[in-house]
């Protein structure tokens, strides 16, 4: 550590509330910790649970860092007590609980993943949050089998563009909402069979035309509110609905009976609170299931825009007006 610099730029939202803001600061340079690693920052992306931290909501976890950030792409710096997963020099991406919105970030060795060749940087500070994200909740709670289908809402966010292009590459059958031409234009592109546009269209009445009545196996939703009693209705036999956000809200009347009937699983998942364990096993299904699609060209993040960091305001303010497709990504280094 004694060729690292002590302090370096961050991001902290210094008044969170309401009339919150990100702010840039100087803060010191992290201490990797017994199992973790330093990592000198070239990019991080933004995730909507940033912007509710600013707001004063969704506090990282007890001993986590309270610099915003929940993924980091760069080189690691420096290595904790009884790190061999990695040395020095390698090349990473990274899930972290707070602490990717700055010069340097601490990470579990277990939360990295080697940094695909194929992907630039700021494509690979797009990756860990969303990928993660996905794998845990798709393939691992709900246990996407071969042949069944899928539908994402949210297609045209960071989650939503991952998910398509992970699962559709893997030879499923996925639709996906969005909002708007141009967005489900993007979905279909990336591997939706069908792009249903929200304001427009009545997405239980797509998936009941496209899948001849039988409904789809997994959702994977955002959204929350009216949508989950509409989700429970596109549900096949045996089907999985998995929410991983409430956007619209997490109150609203179920008729359960459907739930019943249909044998459906209805859960949720958050993964910032995670042990480093926890998030050391969903690494290695990411690195097994999506990581050899990336690092061979076939699928890559949806970059939306790129901003410096200290321009991160812009950045939250372009993901707060909801008009962005795929990450918006902060180059740092």
């Amino acid at each position: 550590m004694t060729d690292l610099p002590t302090s370096m730029r961050a991001v902290r939202p210094q008044t969170p509330g309401k009339d919150g803001k990100p702010d840039l600061v100087i803060a010191p340079v992290p201490q990797p910790a017994a199992g973790e690693v330093l990592i000198k920052v070239k990019a991080t992306a933004l995730n909507r649970a940033d912007l509710i931290q600013v707001q004063g909501f969704y506090p990282p976890p007890p001993g986590a860092s309270d610099i915003l950030g929940l993924e980091c792409a760069g080189t690691i710096a420096a290595l904790g007590e009884g790190v061999t997963k990695w040395r020095i020099g390698d090349e990473v991406v990274a899930l972290i609980a707070g602490g990717g919105y700055a010069e340097y970030c601490a990470a579990p060795e277990g939360s990295c993943l080697a940094k695909p060749a194929a992907l630039s940087w700021e494509e690979a500070g797009a990756t860990a949050e969303a990928f993660f994200t996905v794998w845990t909740n798709v393939s691992d709670r709900c246990r996407l089998a071969p042949g069944e289908t899928l539908l994402v809402h949210g297609g045209a966010s960071g989650i939503g563009t991952t998910a398509i292009q992970l699962y559709a590459a893997q030879g499923h059958t996925v639709f996906a909402t969005a909002g708007g031409p141009e967005k489900v234009a993007l979905c279909e592109k990336l591997g939706a069979k069908r792009g249903i546009d929200y304001k427009s269209e009545d997405f239980v009445e797509v998936i009941k035309t496209q899948t001849s009545g039988k409904g789809v196996d997994v959702i994977l939703d955002m959204v929350g509110g009216d949508y989950i009693p509409r989700n429970i209705q596109s549900l096949a036999l045996e089907g999985r609905l998995v929410n991983i956000a409430y956007q619209q809200g997490s109150k609203v009347e179920v008729n359960f009976g459907s739930v019943l009937m249909k044998r459906l699983t209805v859960t949720g998942s958050t993964l910032r609170a995670r042990t480093a364990a926890q998030k050391a096993q969903v690494a290695a299904g990411v690195l097994r299931d999506a990581w050899p699609l990336l690092e061979s060209g076939r699928i890559k993040p949806v970059v939306d825009s790129v901003f410096p960091l200290e321009k991160v305001a812009e950045a939250h303010a372009r993901m707060a007006a909801g008009t962005h497709a795929g990450k918006i990504v902060l180059t740092v280094g």
